[in-house]
């Protein structure tokens, strides 16, 4: 599906701060090109280029033909770029109203409007293509939407078609009510991307081109070129009092859009043709205030809405809220096979009136890719240091009418409620990072090919998911042992060869070739353990001990521990026996004997000796 909507505007911005408590401040405004913060006159600040994730600057080639600086200046995604490149901008959740301009005023040189489609949230909602009307490829256009962010992370993004570089000199997003344009019906499954917003009997205005305030930040284009050339007798009225029921919540509409209201003679019919895109859905917002105070009971106007030529509902105004009150409803109008929506409002009772006309295409969301898988690749694109010609960028696997990241090919998954990686053949592509951990979250990738590369590390243990059924590692610089999850996955395809892996070789993954698949280990001087390899040492496997190595080593030191005890043991006891007495009691008892008689021996001698000396003759030592 190829959208294309063109809203020829002067330079629109948000008013910003809000002149009164409005419930949400997240807004961004992206001068992209930009190389400096500034400040309009509207007192709304504009950031320098940021937050995309690659691409160059360019100058449109007539800047004082434009009068604010945010569409003075671009960013253009050439090729080197990749295809695939994006804005990502954090946020919180939540519901969002986008705005960009997109302009190319020959920035280039080359007098060719470039060809390329643009994608938010994962979801296609505009397409360019070459040649760009005169007009809008030399003054630039405004597009809006309002779409859901459930991620924390709104993106924009731009495909390339053929080899055409994508450009935009402006983005703007701001936070609105989730409530807004009864999204509770419609759900968070669609994004309404603008096809008119027109006030009736009044100039454009809104923020960056007028000082009236549109705390959304939509602008509101004249009605004048949407309107049929059967008109006739046209009446443009407008108040300056007052208008109830305005500004409030959820949709915020401005009173300013319902102080001019359109008319016709009472015999007359108001119709708008609105361009659209055939099958598709359309919400169409319709405005009403009574500004006439000569009407001032129920009964007195009266008509019927006709859209493409049903009639889908009869509006009193007066009747449903009185006078100088605002009254919206809204009709979906299913399937369109034309490229033109047409209104009609028909006189029933007096002249039909009408304030403002709104209408958005409801684009089914698109299928975004699983969470799990996103923070998967994300990681791979880290760790493998994926390069920026190979455009890694945004929702791997989203919008489905475009290719996935390139050598990433994604399906539906089981209950079709998102996207996953079903393969990744990155051979050859001079990749020198190494593989992440976070690959094991991919649970439903069936081939994986990073051949032929200059990647290091090791294999991740978590490799091996049971859908997994191709793997070619290849020609790298894997170091490490063969993760045994590899052998108990359903592989039909193993070539490990020409890496500097080690270890035993799971004997199941060996099986692989046994039962008619292919595997290939060679050169890889440290692997061993199956036919074809060198036997493993006793005690060795996958570049560390074995279980039984350990139990051996640890039976071993059990044994060395229990000789030293009892060396120890009987160490203590020899060196017990000369100091202490141990023995029989009958031993016991000789010893005791043979000590007192010494004793004695001695007495003896040493009284003999005092003898000698007291009568004055010499004494002897004599030894015992």
């Amino acid at each position: 599906m190829s959208l294309f909507l063109l809203l020829l505007l002067p330079p629109l911005v948000f008013l910003c701060p809000f002149s009164f408590s409005f419930p949400f401040d997240t807004s961004y405004h992206i001068d992209c090109g930009g190389r400096t913060n500034f400040t309009d006159k509207f007192n709304t600040t504009w950031l320098a280029d940021h937050f995309y994730t690659s691409g160059s600057t360019g100058l449109v080639s007539e800047p004082l033909r434009f009068n604010h600086l945010q569409e003075k200046t671009l960013r253009y995604f050439p090729v080197s770029s990749g295809k695939k490149n994006c804005y990502i901008l954090p946020v919180p959740n939540g519901r969002y109203f986008v705005r960009t301009f997109t302009v190319y005023d020959n920035y280039d040189g080359k007098l060719h409007s470039p060809s390329f489609d643009l994608s938010v949230e994962g979801t296609l909602v505009f397409g360019w293509r070459s040649p760009w009307p005169g007009d809008v490829s030399r003054n630039g256009a405004y597009s809006d939407l309002f779409t859901f962010v459930s991620d924390s992370e709104f993106d924009v993004c731009f495909y390339s078609i053929a080899t055409d570089p994508p450009v935009i000199a402006s983005l703007e997003i701001n936070q609105i009510d989730s409530r807004s344009y009864n999204s509770s019906l419609i759900g968070n499954g669609y994004v309404l991307v603008n096809y008119g917003r027109l006030t009736c009997g009044a100039n454009q205005f809104g923020p960056g081109f007028s000082n009236d305030t549109d705390y959304f930040g939509r602008s509101w284009q004249s009605d004048y070129d949407f309107r049929s050339k059967n008109w006739k007798g046209i009446n443009a009225i407008s108040t300056k009092k007052e208008i109830l029921g305005t500004n409030q919540e959820p949709n915020y509409f401005p009173m300013k859009l319902y102080q001019t209201s359109l008319t016709v003679p009472s015999d007359g019919v108001l119709e708008y043709e609105l361009p659209v895109d055939a099958k598709l859905d359309y919400m169409v917002w319709f405005h009403f205030a009574e500004i006439d105070s000569k009407v001032n009971k129920a009964g007195q106007r009266v008509f019927d809405v006709l859209i493409n030529d049903e009639n889908v509902t009869r509006i009193d105004v007066f009747d449903k809220v009185g006078g100088f009150h605002a009254l919206d409803w809204y009709y979906v109008v299913k399937n369109l096979s034309s490229t033109v929506l047409s209104v009609k409002l028909v006189p029933v009772v007096g002249a039909p009136i009408i304030s403002g006309l709104e209408n958005y295409a409801l684009v089914p969301v698109d299928l975004l890719t699983d969470p799990d898988q996103v923070v998967a690749m994300r990681a791979l694109k880290q760790s493998l240091r994926i390069p920026d010609r190979m455009g890694w960028n945004g929702d791997p696997c989203a919008p489905t009418s475009w290719d996935a990241w390139e050598g990433v090919t994604c399906s539906p998954n089981n209950d079709d409620s998102a996207l996953v990686v079903s393969q990744i053949d990155l051979g050859s592509q001079g990749l020198k990072g190494y593989i992440s951990d976070q690959i094991s979250l991919l649970s439903n990738l069936v081939s994986l090919n990073l051949s032929s590369n200059l990647l290091g590390g090791s294999i991740p243990a978590g490799l091996g998911q049971s859908s997994l059924a191709r793997l070619d590692l290849s020609y790298n610089q894997l170091i490490g042992s063969v993760p045994d999850s590899l052998a108990s996955s359903n592989l039909r395809l193993v070539l490990l060869n020409d890496n500097l892996l080690e270890g035993q070789v799971p004997e199941e993954l060996y099986s692989i070739g046994v039962h008619g698949g292919a595997i290939d280990l060679s050169a890889n001087k440290g692997l061993c353990g199956v036919p074809s390899l060198p036997p493993c040492p006793t005690f060795w496997k996958n570049g560390q001990l074995s279980s039984g190595g350990k139990i051996a080593i640890g039976l071993s030191c059990a044994v060395i521990f229990s000789v030293l005890l009892l060396v120890v043991y009987i160490y203590c006891i020899r060196r017990g026996r000369n100091d202490y007495d141990f023995g029989l009691p009958h031993e016991l008892m000789s010893l005791a004997s043979k000590r007192n008689k010494y004793q004695r021996q001695k007495s003896l001698m040493l009284l003999e000796m005092e003898s000698q000396h007291a009568k004055g003759l010499p004494t002897t030592l004599i030894p015992h």
